[in-house]
């Protein structure tokens, strides 16, 4: 025994070492699956307010989340049938004026052009660099492999969103069933504590949600207002970039807010010609003074009325999840917050009290 016993502890060790590494492998091949289903559900948990809402006027469950989705849905493909006329006509636009464009680089004025616009870049180098990029033998076989990786990259996205659209339906449908069989697993002495618990944090998702779109909706609105005044062509599709990208916290607007302004410098406005400063640096000021209120006001205030979270607390937890999980992270980072908070506050410190 005392030869056998030190076998069989080593003997089962290495196989529950074997069992976690399985485990991990398991969850890596899994992340993409898990990754859908962790947006479906934090989407589910965003619905079911509007879903409950609506039961409790008398409406009907499976009615009133038929309302919902298809009021979403119909918004959704609304605004990308507005946005797929003007997407096509501003790339049937750059087909056309390609061959200028090409006019423009052979005979230098492109360049004079971005010494003017651009005077505190290095624009000699830059074009050279360029140059000897284009003339590069392994430069087509990267532009291929690229145009590749981005119709899969495409295809894949649009497979997501499909599956994720499926399961949020789901979700929404029978989200009651889960949490009830979820509360059957918790012992019966502190099942009505894990109830309130979890519809409170049930509640806090959904406020989450309801202020990320206050602030999605804020963005889209004051960009299509500015791009108006700035008499810009795609004011609409500008609009529907801030709003897409204001979704996402933290990051979202800082990347929404370059590529609009990077699209005023390379098709700017027709009215540019009225001022003394290009659109584009324009803009650039405008959302740097809005990322500032936002940042400081809009986003701290909303979020801390719909989740009751701090505002120091909205902007670690969405740099912790963004770098912990990406973009997922980020979404559900301030709502897992706001459920770590109440758990400190309603079950560690009356525990601690009570010491």
């Amino acid at each position: 025994m005392r030869i056998q016993n030190p076998f069989r502890l080593g003997l089962f060790g290495g196989l529950g070492v074997l069992v976690a590494i399985g485990i991990g492998v398991a969850f890596l091949n899994l992340a993409t699956i898990l990754t859908y289903i962790g947006a479906a559900l934090f989407i589910a948990m965003g619905i079911d307010p509007l879903v409950t809402w609506l039961d409790k006027r008398g409406v009907k469950r499976w009615l009133a989340i038929l309302i919902v989705l298809f009021v979403l849905l119909g918004a959704v493909t609304g605004l990308v049938l507005a946005i797929i006329p003007v997407i096509s006509a501003q790339v049937s636009t750059l087909i056309q004026q390609l061959p200028d464009f090409i006019d423009l680089l052979v005979d230098g004025t492109a360049r004079e052009w971005a010494q003017d616009t651009f005077p505190f870049l290095p624009v000699d180098d830059i074009a050279d660099e360029a140059i000897a990029w284009a003339q590069s033998g392994d430069t087509i076989t990267n532009i291929f492999g690229g145009v590749l990786q981005t119709g899969i990259a495409v295809a894949g996205g649009v497979f997501g969103f499909v599956i994720v659209l499926i399961l949020t339906i789901y979700f929404v449908a029978s989200l009651h069933n889960i949490k009830r069989a979820m509360y059957q697993l918790v012992p019966a002495s502190k099942r009505e504590k894990f109830i309130d618990l979890s519809e409170q944090i049930s509640v806090a998702v959904g406020r989450f949600v309801v202020g990320q779109l206050a602030l999605a909706f804020t963005n889209g609105i004051l960009t299509f207002i500015f791009m108006s005044i700035l008499r810009a062509e795609y004011s609409a599709l500008l609009a529907f970039i801030a709003f897409l990208f204001s979704l996402v916290p933290l990051v979202g607007t800082i990347s929404g807010s370059t590529i609009i302004v990077a699209s005023l410098a390379l098709f700017p406005p027709d009215a540019t010609t009225e001022w003394a400063v290009p659109a584009w640096i324009i803009a650039a000021i405008y959302y740097l003074v809005y990322m500032q209120v936002e940042a400081y006001l809009l986003s701290p205030n909303i979020m801390r009325a719909a989740v009751k979270v701090p505002g120091v607390v909205v902007v670690i937890a969405a740099l912790a999840g963004g770098t912990l999980a990406g973009i997922l992270g980020a979404l559900v980072a301030i709502p897992v917050a706001a459920s770590i908070l109440l758990i400190f506050k309603q079950v560690v410190i009356p525990r601690q009290n009570t010491l």
